[in-house]
């Protein structure tokens, strides 16, 4: 497959078995714990689901490393589950981690919370700060975490300068490519170490598995295989079959999204009942001339607030008819939510004030449906002056 480099391609080819497993197009699901092995068959050439090493797996972790351009890929149960064996195969106690300031509220609430039970320390920084970096750099500084766009304000750090910093002071350099997909940025070209994905989200794409991944280096991606053997999270041979099947459509629907993302974003930045729009393909987004030289496309999630004086929020989501109220991201349906009483529910009042969080912050992630018709829908859900509709 190396002489396909359109992504695509790889998609629908990288890491498929040929010959093909029983003449099967798609990879049969391996629903099995364990296989037949020899009698000399070393520990770490044993074939057991909890090892992530069944033919589901193997598929997955080639498909992946493709995509991205990693050298080796490793799928886990949930994105946290990726994030967490991650950082705790970089991390010991007594070492230090830089991480950028606004993350998903999971990912903040592990790093002040369980890593620093484990006597692990960090620092917050801004992605754009250079020298607040240089600051905070310590003798036990092991890595820089930070994610490819921000949930859910969408900011855009200074990833080359990231790299940069991280090279120069031998750091392991993670980033969360959750929100943008390997169809609009590829982490690892840029320099990166490692990149890990809430693979629920954009890479199953059907709202209908829970999975994350690791792809990078292969040293870090087998020293976090290691680790996530012996926390045994996972992914289970039917959830590798429905993460393969969702991500042979992902530069079709990402590009879609994107688009629509963008078609909206512009919308709203010009509706009277709208007081702020956040997403990179505005000429407001003040990282958009960052963003446009780093990603293929913007990405399908969008965030907005209401105007003081217009449609409350709570009115606004009950008027909607095409959006779904739900928590998660990167789906064929598009869904709403208020981070602060989702994403970032676990951060304090005043962590997420200082965030830039605020209560009436709006996050759309947009599905596969027609542009016009979620246009038409919003449109009517901000006019004030139409009764609500009961159902």
């Amino acid at each position: 497959m190396s002489r396909y480099d359109r992504i695509d391609t790889k998609l629908v080819h990288a890491g498929e078995p040929r010959p093909r497993i029983g003449g099967a197009v798609t990879v049969p699901i391996f629903q099995t714990s364990t296989f037949e092995q020899d009698s000399d068959t070393p520990y770490d050439d044993i074939r057991y689901a909890r090892l992530s090493n069944t033919p589901n797996h193997d598929v997955l972790h080639a498909k992946l490393a493709a995509l991205e351009g990693g050298e080796a890929a490793l799928v886990t149960s949930s994105g946290m589950a990726a994030i967490s064996t991650t950082l705790l195969a970089l991390l010991r106690p007594g070492d230090h981690l830089i991480a950028q300031r606004c993350l998903y509220g999971g990912t903040h609430d592990l790093v002040t919370k369980d890593l620093a039970d484990l006597g692990i320390e960090h620092s917050f920084v801004d992605g754009d700060d250079v020298e607040q970096w240089a600051r905070a750099l310590r003798p036990t500084t092991r890595a820089f975490y930070c994610e490819s766009l921000t949930n859910p304000l969408l900011e855009v750090a200074d990833l080359p300068s990231i790299v940069g910093f991280c090279q120069s002071h031998g750091l392991v350099s993670v980033i969360d490519n959750t929100f943008t997909s390997p169809v609009c940025f590829r982490p690892l070209e840029h320099g990166f170490d490692v990149v890990l994905h809430s693979a629920t989200k954009y890479l199953g794409g059907h709202s209908d598995v829970v999975a994350g991944a690791v792809v990078g280096r292969s040293d870090v991606v087998e020293h976090v295989r290691q680790k996530l053997n012996h926390l045994g999270a996972c992914l289970e041979p039917f959830g590798c079959f429905l993460l393969h099947r969702g991500l042979k459509t992902l530069a079709l629907r990402v590009r879609h999204q994107s688009g629509t993302a963008s078609t909206l974003a512009h919308f709203l930045s010009k509706h009277e009942a709208i007081a702020t729009v956040y997403h990179p393909s505005l000429a407001t987004h003040p990282q958009q001339a960052r963003a446009r030289a780093l990603f293929d496309a913007m990405g399908g999630v969008l965030s907005f607030t209401l105007k003081d004086t217009s449609v409350p929020v709570e009115r606004f989501i009950r008027k909607l008819d095409l959006p779904v109220y739900a928590p998660s991201l990167g789906g064929v349906e598009s869904l709403i939510t208020r981070p602060a009483r989702s994403s970032h529910a676990g951060l304090s009042a005043k962590a997420r004030e200082e965030l830039g969080i605020s209560d009436g912050l709006i996050r759309l992630s947009v599905g596969l449906e027609a542009a016009s018709d979620l246009m038409m829908d919003l449109h009517q859900a901000l006019d004030p002056s139409e009764d609500e509709r009961t159902t």
